[in-house]
């Protein structure tokens, strides 16, 4: 007899797993289904490896800059495993917290893969991928191939790679994000193709390691869902690294030989250039795993690779549900953690609140660090908005100018008419930390005055949030 749970969980990243821990906070008797590694792509080879790579490029930019602080330092390099080694080590040691959590919240882990033969029912079968054990001797739980039934089932598989036909990844000269993630050694040369976050940040990482790096963007700017302002002060700041940054082209073919691969690239009036480079990173989007799952046969509805979810993450199917990245934009880990909770709590009966996607902020840990939320000032006007908009710079920040950040520019977009902040735009030093703060801030609807009437600690790079909302209204101090 098949073994019956009320929630099974089809994928242990940061959408499937915290679904799964809130489900069993809950009282529901739970299950994650995972093919390969508990934390997923995020934390496996996303958002955490990546940032510990960009934290040794980081250290490495300041020990080549020591001098710029009254220090010194000789015969600067690095070892290229070594800097892996870390970031894998960084992955793995999370890889067994989500399976400690897990077991402490009575969450059985079902190994392999899953499809979906029938509502209410799981097929889990032997996966395809190695099963990655995690570091820590955590027992598995629920361990076996069979059919498992669930009152609710929760489809949490993420995505991949979006693959360009006629330039698929090889694993030698053409990468995607998993193998830009374990290089053997630094490559001479690299193309990025893709300004998007994944892109930029190892556009970064490989700049700031001493590879002459291109990007390719498609798109008239990079980063493109930034605001332009903003996007224009990055670009200003990566291309004097020595980035080279293609805008408003595509590489139209690539030819993969054994010295390293040969990009044409087009722009918008059809003007064509070479290049060549060791490796070439394809960073163009992702696409949504949905493909083995059997959902055409239920019925589920989808739309460009994607599962079609209400607010509240049910499917057209009685019973389905989607979250995180397999459910579409944004594709963020914080986005499917809070939507796994959101998905549960509606199971369970709670009252859950719908999630405004336009309070979600976007983060990009390349040097200078980017990061926003809201709406842009673009988008604020072709919404026929009537907008107060402040800016304020880091070289009139006293913090930024003793850490010797003294690049980079906060800004804010108002409601002209009810002072609602609309919008926040970051670039510089640590605003990837800075920006949950006019998340919290929109989410309690204040207003320029609440925001105004805040004291600031001094000194800090905060301070500059404060300067840009003043600046908005007319009242800036220093500048």
């Amino acid at each position: 007899m098949a073994q019956s749970y009320d929630i099974i969980v089809i994928g242990g990243g940061p959408g499937g797993y915290v679904a799964a821990i809130r489900a069993a906070q809950l009282g529901l008797k739970t299950a994650v289904v995972e093919r390969e590694h508990l934390g997923g792509i995020c934390l496996n080879w996303g958002c955490i490896p990546t940032k510990a790579l960009l934290r040794s490029a980081e250290i490495y930019h300041y020990m080549q800059h020591a001098d710029a602080y009254g220090l010194s330092a000789k015969d600067i390099t690095f070892d290229a495993s070594k800097v892996v080694g870390r970031s894998r080590g960084v992955s793995k040691q999370l890889n067994g917290g989500v399976s400690y959590l897990l077991k402490k919240n009575k969450v059985d882990v079902i190994w392999g893969e899953a499809t979906i033969p029938t509502a209410g029912t799981v097929k889990v079968s032997k996966s395809s991928k190695p099963v990655v054990e995690p570091q820590n001797p955590v027992p598995k739980g629920v361990l076996g191939e069979g059919d498992y039934k669930a009152k609710h089932i929760i489809i949490a598989t993420g995505a991949r790679p979006r693959v360009i036909p006629g330039i698929e990844p090889d694993g030698k000269n053409i990468w995607t994000y998993f193998e830009a993630m374990v290089p053997k050694e630094m490559p001479k040369s690299l193309i990025v193709m893709g300004s998007g976050a994944i892109g930029i940040e190892f556009a970064s990482f490989y700049q700031t390691m001493g590879v002459e790096v291109t990007v390719i963007e498609l798109m008239d700017q990079i980063m493109p869902v930034e605001d332009e302002e903003i996007s224009k002060l990055a670009r200003k700041q990566l291309e004097k690294t020595g980035m080279k940054i293609l805008t408003g082209s595509k590489v139209a073919k690539v030819e993969n030989g054994a010295a390293g691969i040969t990009a044409t690239v087009e722009d918008k009036k059809g003007k064509t250039q070479t290049l060549k480079a060791d490796k070439l990173i394809s960073a163009v989007g992702v696409q949504g795993n949905i493909d083995s799952l059997g959902l055409d046969k239920l019925g589920v509805k989808t739309d460009r690779g994607c599962i079609v979810i209400d607010d509240f993450g049910r499917t057209n199917v009685n019973g389905i549900y989607a979250i995180g990245d397999v459910a579409g934009a944004p594709m963020l880990a914080h986005k499917a953690e809070h939507e796994g909770v959101i998905c549960v709590e509606t199971i369970a009966g709670k009252h859950a609140h719908a999630m405004d996607k336009n309070k979600i902020p976007g983060c990009t840990y390349c040097h200078p660090q980017v990061a926003s939320v809201g709406l842009t000032e673009k988008r604020a006007k072709e919404e026929g908005r009537d907008i107060k908009v402040g800016r304020f710079n880091f070289t009139g920040n006293g913090k930024a100018i003793a850490l010797g950040e003294p690049d980079g520019m906060i800004k804010t977009i108002f409601d002209a008419k009810t002072g609602e902040l609309l919008g926040a735009h970051m670039v510089g030093a640590e605003v990837t930390e800075l920006i949950q703060g006019f998340v919290v801030a929109m989410n309690l609807e204040t207003t320029e005055e609440d925001l105004i009437n805040a004291v600031f600690p001094h000194p800090t790079l905060s301070e500059m949030m404060h300067e840009s909302v003043m600046d908005a209204y007319g009242r800036v101090i220093h500048m």
